[in-house]
């Protein structure tokens, strides 16, 4: 035990060795969990697109309108003025703008003089989609007033209005009851919601957080063929062929030690998630650790391979983080496995982060327990048996 307890404290110092590991270790995967994960919606916001609305009218008719949007289930307005408006518009943080001039009411309406204007973006979807909002909104709005002049037309015919007073009072009692009609008309569809119940609430911050998790630890791991390599170019593994040491355990030792530090960097992730995000990383602590514990030595048994091969420190760095990434990238730890095409679903399970992730999930976003992470665990465990089997092999001291 000695010489494993030894083996790790030489790989912490060198690990260790300069502040900016640091910032690998935990700054840069905080802020990149909290920017990633805490930026994405929660799912309980609004999903209606966002249109701006100048409403410099402020009347009975446009506050109709706006009302109208509303009640849409694809659009949702926001008030604000001009000015801000176009702010946002001139810097593309808004698809469009609606505005609604001065004068529009329903005299305006009602002589066919009212205009308003919708500013969107060129080839922009959502501004198409705002579009047919307001157009319908204005439809509808247009429709009732439509009806009253109608209907103050009819009367006007049988019985004159003996005033101007009395012809709008008739008008305004007549929108009122064109407006409600409209409120009370059958829709023509309607939509029917599945009584079964959903077993999965999708958190997106639960998947970003179990990703940024992956990326970072993985990462490191794979660089234990960087340490390889430094200490062969150093000299000091042939050392170690003077001291009555076998390969399996100076990598048994490596191994242990690296996953030591990666269980800490883990524990800080998960603390982070669930104090700070509010995530259910702690209903299973048991589960948790053990898919924790064999994502690492899955890990840490590759890097141990690729140390077997690389001949320089600067090689190991680079092919480190290039199969980080890639593995990261196709593992499901960036975008979920469900966007991906069937074939690469199948063909990404050949990956060690694929299981890790599953594992994670299950976990933090299915809320399961310890009986339903055992098959992602033995998966992972046996490429750390393999990759740890080939990494002995393969292993050379010069």
């Amino acid at each position: 035990m000695n010489k494993i307890f030894a083996i790790i404290k030489k790989d912490v110092i060198l690990r260790f060795a300069g502040a900016s590991e640091l910032l690998f270790f935990i700054v840069m995967p905080l802020v990149f969990t909290f920017l990633l994960a805490g930026g994405t919606p929660s799912g309980n916001e609004d999903p209606r697109i966002r249109v701006l609305v100048a409403d410099e009218a402020n009347t009975v008719v446009s506050r109709q309108i706006v009302d109208e949007l509303e009640r849409s289930t694809a659009v949702r307005p926001v008030l604000t003025t001009r000015e801000d408006a176009q702010e946002e518009f001139d810097g593309r943080r808004a698809s469009t703008i609606f505005i609604i001039p001065a004068g529009v009411d329903a005299a305006s309406l009602q002589a066919g003089s009212a205009e308003v204007e919708l500013l969107k973006q060129p080839n922009n979807l959502n501004a198409t989609v705002v579009e047919r909002a307001v157009q319908t909104a204005i439809r509808r709005v247009s429709s009732a007033v439509g009806a009253a002049r109608n209907a103050v037309s009819q009367r006007e015919a049988k019985q004159p209005f003996q005033s101007d007073a009395e012809r709008q009072a008739y008008f305004d009692g007549s929108l009122a009851t064109a407006q409600k009609i409209q409120e009370d008309s059958p829709g023509r569809v309607k939509a029917v919601e599945g009584a079964t119940p959903d077993q999965v609430e999708y958190d997106p911050r639960a998947n970003s957080s179990a990703g940024q998790l992956i990326t970072w630890v993985f990462i490191p791991l794979f660089g234990i063929s960087a340490l390889f390599a430094y200490e062969r170019q150093q000299g000091t593994l042939r050392r170690v062929l003077v001291t009555p040491t076998s390969k399996a355990m100076y990598l048994f030792g490596t191994i242990l030690g690296q996953t030591l530090m990666a269980l800490a960097q883990m524990a800080l992730l998960v603390l982070f998630g669930i104090f700070v995000m509010k995530l259910a990383w702690g209903h299973a602590p048991l589960a948790l650790f053990v898919v924790l514990t064999s994502a690492a030595l899955a890990a840490a048994a590759f890097g141990v391979t690729l140390g077997a091969f690389v001949k320089t420190e600067g090689q190991a760095t680079g092919l480190s983080i290039m199969f980080g990434m890639v593995f990261a990238l196709m593992g499901g730890c960036w975008y979920p496995l469900e966007l991906f095409p069937p074939a690469v679903q199948s063909a990404v399970k050949v990956l060690p982060t694929t299981w890790a992730m599953q594992g994670l999930l299950d976990l933090v976003l299915r809320g399961r327990g310890l009986a339903d992470i055992l098959p992602e665990a033995g998966v992972l465990l046996g490429f750390a048996a393999v990759f740890f089997a080939i990494g002995v092999w393969r292993f050379r001291y010069e």
